[in-house]
């Protein structure tokens, strides 16, 4: 991969990043972190990279998802936007859109919903760019490398921030856990389907299709 330039700074920083393999993760840190107009930059120049920035500033960068990860995050992301047209309360994210945290973390969820009102008060740059709010809701999907205790560190960080319910997904337990603010993580242990009592009340997700996206079993 190119030479990354962070051209927003008030440095010139300069970083060569190895390409990243099939299911790998990799962190990197700074001396002194990368400002946000100079991640933005970075993003931007590597649109093909998911990558995350930490809150000490160092950065999360993960390979493409597989194909069953695709599969399930697809299935995922049509039932959340689904209910949230038909409720019409708030605004459904796919993984693709970038979270600027009250931390100082730049996170990407598998899928969130933010109520309306949060994401209509921002500017019209900030709904445009990377949304500088905690995500009301978040789904995190496990994909076969990813390392559980990360997913839940990050769980805890996104609860920490303000998102007031999380759902972590492992496909490889069939389990869902839910991280709320107030209570210790919950773990379901191969549910038919997930219901929300709160936050997102009346979004169901029926997780035969999430275990089994290509409805095989």
């Amino acid at each position: 991969m190119p030479d990354v330039l962070d051209r927003a700074a008030d440095r010139a920083t300069a970083l060569t990043i190895r390409p990243v393999l099939p299911h790998e993760r990799m962190q990197i840190h700074f001396e002194h972190p990368l400002s946000d107009a100079g991640f933005a930059a970075l993003c931007q120049e590597n649109d093909t990279l998911h990558i995350e920035q930490n809150p000490d500033g160092s950065l999360l960068i993960i390979s493409s998802t597989g194909g069953l990860s695709g599969a399930r995050n697809t299935r995922i992301m049509r039932y959340l936007d689904e209910w949230a047209e038909k409720d019409g309360t708030g605004i459904a994210f796919d993984s693709s859109t970038m979270f600027r945290l009250p931390n100082g973390a730049h996170r990407m969820p598998d899928a969130a919903w933010v109520q309306r009102e949060r994401y209509l008060a921002l500017t019209e740059d900030e709904r445009a760019g990377f949304v500088p709010l905690a995500p009301d809701f978040v789904i995190e999907l496990r994909s076969p490398t990813d390392p559980l205790h990360a997913l839940k560190h990050k769980m805890n960080e996104y609860v920490r921030a303000g998102v007031r319910l999380g759902w972590l997904i492992d496909p490889q337990t069939e389990t869902v856990t839910t991280y709320t603010p107030d209570d210790p993580p919950e773990a379901l242990d191969r549910p038919d389907r997930v219901a929300a009592q709160d936050v997102v009340e009346g979004f169901t997700l029926p997780m035969k299709r999430i275990w089994d996206p290509l409805g095989t079993a």
